[in-house]
């Protein structure tokens, strides 16, 4: 859902950042100075504490902003935004995003348009969109051993050497197909610009409702991408004669290794994380951008 609102709606907003990252400290310190000087209540999060430094400002525990903000801005690149979303979507804090990093699909304010932009959102001129995430769990024999959430991408993948797994692939229970491959990519439609872009996969508009499974170097050449609903119950299968380590890993950032005969399973998240864009925010103008689209050979 996308709409543009008119009147002001945050008071509490939450400052987070890429924790240690010396780069982002002038952008940081000028943005806490601009939110005090519109007299809203900030909270700055502790993955700014060794940025800041000790006598700059207090910090406070991530489960303090998620449960008194009604916003969040979260500073660096989509990588810093990916650890956020995890733990900011159960409470329904909206994000937007300050892009210090390298590449920014998600994260799509500038530095040098940050003021302006954020001065903006406070006066209520924004678009939102609702994006949904994915939940993994990873099951030996009846036991579930872990769960974490994805806002790009699930990844089961090969782990410490370069070598093929062997996995099968089931959605809503139905047998897919048997796999010899570096991996798979289970992607959002905002991860389809992500590792699965990489693979080969689809650039899937972000409010589709959609799942792209990309395969990573498969074996066979005819293992092409497939795109099923969001509503999909997809569970991939480590064969129990695979003999090549196997990881499955959350947004890059969330790693549990696998056994032969485990099995992950991977649902759409119900609730949906909400994203803050400015007025005016681009879709394709995005991609032009960042994929070069609209360059001249």
């Amino acid at each position: 859902m996308t709409g543009t609102h008119s009147t002001p709606a945050f008071k509490t907003i939450g400052v987070i950042t890429k924790p240690g990252d010396q780069r982002l400290a002038d952008t940081v310190q000028g943005l806490l100075s601009h939110l005090r000087s519109r007299q809203v209540k900030v909270l700055v999060d502790e993955s700014a504490a060794e940025l800041l430094g000790p006598e700059a400002c207090p910090v406070h525990p991530r489960s303090r902003l998620v449960s008194e903000c009604d916003l969040a801005l979260v500073v660096g690149g989509d990588g810093t935004l990916l650890h956020a979303a995890r733990s900011l979507l159960d409470a329904s804090v909206p994000m937007v995003g300050i892009n210090r990093g390298r590449l920014g699909f998600l994260a799509d304010i500038s530095p040098e348009d940050m003021t302006e932009r954020i001065d903006e959102i406070l006066a209520g001129r924004y678009n939102e969109d609702r994006r949904f995430m994915l939940q993994g769990q990873v099951f030996r024999a009846e036991d579930c051993l872990m769960r974490s959430d994805a806002f790009n991408d699930v990844v089961v993948h090969a782990h410490g050497m370069v070598r093929m797994i062997e996995f099968d692939t089931m959605i809503d229970g139905r047998f897919m197909n048997s796999q010899l491959a570096d991996g798979l990519v289970i992607s959002t439609p905002t991860g389809s610009t992500a590792y699965a872009l990489s693979g080969g996969g689809p650039v899937v508009y972000p409010t589709l409702e959609a799942i792209c499974l990309v395969p990573i170097c498969p074996h066979t050449l005819g293992n092409r991408p497939i795109v099923v609903h969001s509503g999909s119950r997809i569970e991939i299968r480590i064969r129990a004669h695979n003999s090549v380590p196997a990881m499955v890993s959350f947004d890059g950032q969330v790693n549990h290794e696998l056994e032969p005969e485990d099995r992950i399973v991977i649902t759409r998240r119900e609730r949906q994380l909400r994203l803050i864009q400015p007025p005016g925010f681009d879709y394709f103008q995005i991609l032009r951008a960042k994929l070069k689209w609209s360059e001249r050979p």
